[in-house]
């Protein structure tokens, strides 16, 4: 196995969800979540703009001002500082550098690196409805339009803290697909891989990339391959539903029709039924599935992504 496949997927984070004391009061904003559970399983790469474009600890707080479309990052106190463009400049040295990441995550509300409804104000000091993008996380992002962003605080959410290592270790599968040189083959094996995961989150994309590799005899694929994980990516993004799992859960039972009896069939619909009703978290049909599949292995089920996208002991599908 190379030491790409051995080594943690790398992720991008705002120091401060770390426990780095880097914020404008000299604290930090330490997510346990972050700085614990997952950071058994990834490489965290804490930054903080703010301090590497040189304002100090303790500073000045600073906040966005006017388009929230491309909003001034200046001080709360003396609005003549203006960090604007050394935080985009930042962002976008950081995007070049960052090439070996599979996900980032930000800290909320920050007008350097909110991702989302980031307080805007008028320059008469009244909010803008809606809000913005922090000056560094916009221009970041905008360089890696496919990599999993995603806020800390949303993170407590567990369908989004699900949804979100998911992308990650997809990103990550991909970045070894890209080392080891795309073919046709090798993309049509990914897909096939990715089938249920796919289904899960957004069955018509599914078929829409299905039918894009059906139809690469003619193509390159070092051309095709980005527009197909682009398209990969966004699919994922889509969360996916008690309806859309418990829609994968009765397709992967349908390999076992023949294996298992009739007695195990019926538990099996009941157990998926009691999912899709939230009677039961995911991990349970999982489980016995998983159980069935042990008694009578299938190949193709064996490669499906779906079955364990992410590491068993982080209980992700516990909760959802």
């Amino acid at each position: 196995m190379s030491d790409l496949s051995m080594s943690r997927p790398k992720i991008a984070i705002s120091a401060c969800l770390m426990g780095a004391e880097v914020r404008f009061n000299g604290g930090h904003k330490e997510s346990r979540l972050c700085s614990r559970t997952l950071a058994e399983h990834f490489e965290f790469v804490p930054l903080c703009p703010e301090v590497a474009i040189g304002m100090g600890i303790p500073r000045e707080p600073i906040r966005l001002v006017g388009d929230p479309q491309s909003p001034q990052a200046v001080g709360t106190v003396h609005p003549s500082i203006n960090v604007t463009a050394p935080l985009a400049e930042y962002g976008e040295k950081m995007a070049g550098e960052l090439n070996d990441i599979c996900g980032y995550i930000f800290m909320q509300q920050s007008p350097s690196c909110g991702l989302e409804r980031v307080k805007v104000y008028h320059d008469n000091g009244a909010p803008v409805n809606g809000g913005g993008r922090g000056i560094y996380a916009q221009a970041f992002c905008a360089r890696h339009p496919d990599l999993p962003v995603e806020e800390a605080g949303r993170l407590n959410d567990p369908v989004l803290r699900e949804n979100f290592i998911t992308r990650v270790l997809a990103y990550s599968d991909w970045q070894q697909v890209l080392a080891q040189g795309l073919s046709r083959r090798v993309l049509t094996e990914f897909h096939s891989r990715y089938k249920y995961q796919l289904m899960a989150h957004n069955p018509l994309q599914y078929k829409a990339l299905g039918k894009l590799l059906g139809n690469m005899a003619q193509s390159d694929p070092a051309e095709l391959g980005p527009r197909y994980f682009s398209e990969l990516m966004a699919a994922l993004k889509k969360c996916a539903t008690r309806g859309t799992h418990s829609n994968v859960l009765q397709h992967i039972t349908g390999y076992l029709k023949q294996a298992i009896s009739a007695e195990d069939k019926q538990e099996m619909v009941h157990v998926i039924g009691q999912y899709r009703l939230g009677i039961v978290p995911l991990v349970v049909p999982l489980t016995l599935l998983k159980h069935h599949f042990r008694q009578h292995p299938d190949p193709y089920i064996a490669q499906q992504v779906y079955l364990q996208p992410h590491p068993e002991n982080l209980s992700l599908r516990n909760l959802i």
